[in-house]
């Protein structure tokens, strides 16, 4: 099991769930079974199950993490 940029997947990993470059959930794996990288677990927020995780569309919260930190980011602007 792989997100799309390929890192393996776990189930509990804290993920966000892509649609056309628009994030559509955030929260934690479940249930996801090897062998799978399309609609494969779901997706459970702190509300409760937000949907079915479909790993090719989704992200390691981490690795968004890391891109926001390249971008520059990940720190408040002085002064706000």
């Amino acid at each position: 099991m792989h997100y799309r940029n390929g890192r393996e997947a776990k189930n509990g990993d804290k993920i966000v769930s892509l649609n056309g470059g628009q994030i559509e959930s955030v929260g934690v794996l479940n249930d996801a079974v090897p062998g799978n990288d399309y609609c494969n677990g779901q997706i459970v927020s702190a509300t409760g199950i937000s949907g079915l995780a479909c790993l090719c569309d989704c992200l390691h919260l981490d690795d968004v993490a890391e891109m926001l930190k390249e971008k520059g980011l990940d720190k408040r602007p002085a002064g706000k």
